[in-house]
């Protein structure tokens, strides 16, 4: 049953309530992950999660905007994995323009093509170790996990492999990261670190000719 249905936390709490019950109590303004009967609400990040995120989200939305890719979500919104697994709000996911199928307006169901969890103080072992094993078993091709905590400047790139388990691609020390899902698109981790921001789309310009091409035609299209 659930715990307590009038006052919503402010502070990370754990309520105790079925799926179904979750989805009448929640709503869009809640940031919350129902998993095995347990409800995690959480409270709100902080400003060098919030940075890192924001850049992430506009860097990959103008590009997969360039070439019609698909569509692209931050949270809170609700991504159910599997019919009878756990309902989690991935900081950020991007879906194929092939799989917009899973999409509707309350949920995703099923597993986005790329999932970005920008890691904050209370989030370790969830991001690392529950949401990795989650997201290898839904199927997710690949999975970003980027540290904004002070001084960590952490970030590891997973693939899924042919036998559903994810495969570490690339870290923060490499200089070029490329995204399998999202053909063309690359990026360098150590943009996350710079205090300014890069300018998205001089990075994108930078990307390579044929990124270049779209963004001249696009403003040539608005001129």
């Amino acid at each position: 049953m659930v715990t307590n249905t009038t006052t919503k936390p402010t502070t990370d709490a754990r309520l105790q309530m079925n799926y179904e019950e979750f989805l009448k109590w929640s709503d869009e303004d809640t940031h919350a992950e129902w998993v095995a009967g347990e409800v995690t609400v959480y409270i709100p990040p902080r400003n060098e999660h919030q940075k890192i995120l924001e850049f992430l989200f506009t860097l990959i939305r103008e590009y997969m905007n360039l070439f019609d890719l698909g569509e692209i979500r931050i949270a809170p919104f609700e991504v159910k994995l599997w019919p009878d697994g756990p309902s989690r709000e991935p900081d950020m996911f991007f879906l194929k323009k092939a799989h917009l199928g899973r999409l509707s307006s309350q949920r995703l169901t099923g597993p986005p093509d790329l999932i970005i969890e920008v890691i904050s103080p209370n989030s370790v072992h969830r991001d690392r170790d529950e949401k990795y094993h989650e997201y290898a078993q839904a199927g997710v091709p690949e999975y970003w996990v980027i540290d904004s905590r002070p001084g960590r400047q952490r970030a590891d790139f997973y693939r899924l492999t042919a036998a559903g388990h994810y495969q570490l691609i690339a870290t923060e020390d490499n200089e070029k990261v490329e995204a399998a899902v999202l053909p063309g698109f690359w990026l360098n981790p150590n943009w996350l670190w710079l205090e300014d921001l890069p300018n998205i789309i001089t990075l994108l310009y930078n990307t390579s000719p044929e990124t270049a091409a779209a963004i001249q035609s696009r403003l040539t299209t608005n001129e």
